[in-house]
């Protein structure tokens, strides 16, 4: 497809300071698509990808188009608040939503924890969601957005995520982040630990002072702190040699190497013509992260396959969301479950933020 230039200038983010108003965010919905449909006050709209950039509605519009500030906007069957901007790149479509930053926290938590959990474990995402955003903001540089909607940053579902519980706990926490002297943190997080956090040096071969292995108690009752995965032979064998490493006839899947957290760090696949070393991310990657749900397992062979039986979800760095919840219902207020699972970060407020931009909407349903 041919390439034409679609990049928009950002003032550099910089260092998140006392004072400043609310950021924005650009949520990327979208991306490589042949086209959109939009819908806008009743309004249809067909956005395509073209050799000279985009149409709308068959005009052409030069290679980025902003929509009117008509919303809420339809993209893809779900409503957003805010700007919709369409970017053409040499991929096809990005489609992105600029949203305030308040706004941004209050849609995301529906799409990562329970209203059933209460309030402290509400808070503590609330603020680990609003300080991944403007982790993530500060560190875009030129790119034309700062985050995307989906599980490689945070599930952010737009109108459908802004429950009443949810702007409660964005707005009992509003503009606070956590900080490393003076910066937003990488707040990362994930669903369950299965009894000890991972440092990110150990997962991402990065040290960072605030990321490091800490106990979570009184995950036993998470539906993820004990599961199994059944792999047949004939899948691993097929891994081996997807990843130019064929063993032939598989005969023994072998742990070699764990993280001081307990989780896989290597595995080795043994059969009739060799073996081959996989770490235990790579191996989770060609699985599915949601078969093989952390690294923290073992392997049992069974006749025609392996057992893999494990414990957590997630890669297992930063707050564990299940922990959170457990140290909420004992009564440890929100500040504290964040010291815990990010030690020696700062609590600081963004701004004296003006009021919600738009009123809470209702539930759209138990997640």
């Amino acid at each position: 497809m041919r390439t034409v230039l679609a990049v928009l200038v950002l003032a550099a983010a910089g260092s998140v300071r006392a004072g400043a108003e609310e950021p924005l965010l650009r949520v990327r919905l979208l991306a490589n698509a042949e086209s959109v449909d939009l819908v806008a006050g009743g309004r249809s709209l067909r956005v395509e990808a073209a050799a000279d950039g985009l149409r709308v509605d068959g005009r052409p519009v030069g290679s980025r188009h902003r929509m009117p500030p008509a919303g809420p906007y339809r993209v893809a069957h779900r409503p957003y608040r805010g700007e919709i901007e369409i970017l053409r790149t040499e991929k096809g479509l990005e489609v992105i939503n600029e949203i305030p930053l308040e706004a941004y926290v209050a849609a995301t938590l529906l799409g990562e924890v329970s209203p059933s959990w209460g309030q402290q474990a509400l808070r503590a995402q609330a603020v680990a969601s609003r300080t991944y955003a403007l982790h993530r903001r500060a560190r875009a540089g030129d790119k034309p957005w700062h985050l995307e909607a989906d599980t490689s940053a945070q599930v952010y579902l737009g109108i459908e995520g802004e429950a009443p519980w949810a702007w409660q706990a964005t707005d009992a926490t509003r503009g606070e982040y956590l900080a490393w002297r003076g910066e937003p943190i990488l707040a990362a997080f994930h669903g369950t630990a299965g009894g000890r956090t991972a440092s990110a040096a150990e997962v991402w071969g990065r040290t960072l002072p605030y990321l490091v292995s800490v106990e979570v108690p009184g995950e036993e009752a998470s539906p993820d702190s004990r599961w199994r995965a059944w792999v047949s032979r004939g899948e691993l064998e097929k891994i081996a040699a997807a990843m130019g490493r064929p063993v032939g006839s598989l005969a023994e899947v072998r742990v070699l190497a764990e993280t001081p957290s307990g989780r896989v760090a290597e595995v080795a696949l043994v059969g009739s013509d060799g073996q081959t070393r996989v770490s235990g991310r790579a191996l989770r990657r060609a699985l599915g992260a949601t078969r093989l749900r952390s690294t923290r397992f073992r392997v049992r062979p069974e006749p025609t396959g392996f057992v893999f039986l494990g414990s957590g979800y997630g890669h297992g760095v930063g707050m564990s969301q299940w922990g959170a919840r457990v140290l909420a219902r004992r009564g440890v207020p929100y500040r504290r479950i964040l010291a815990h699972f990010y030690p020696g970060t700062e609590l600081r407020q963004l701004s004296a933020l003006a009021p919600a931009a738009f009123p809470a909407a209702p539930a759209a349903g138990a997640r």
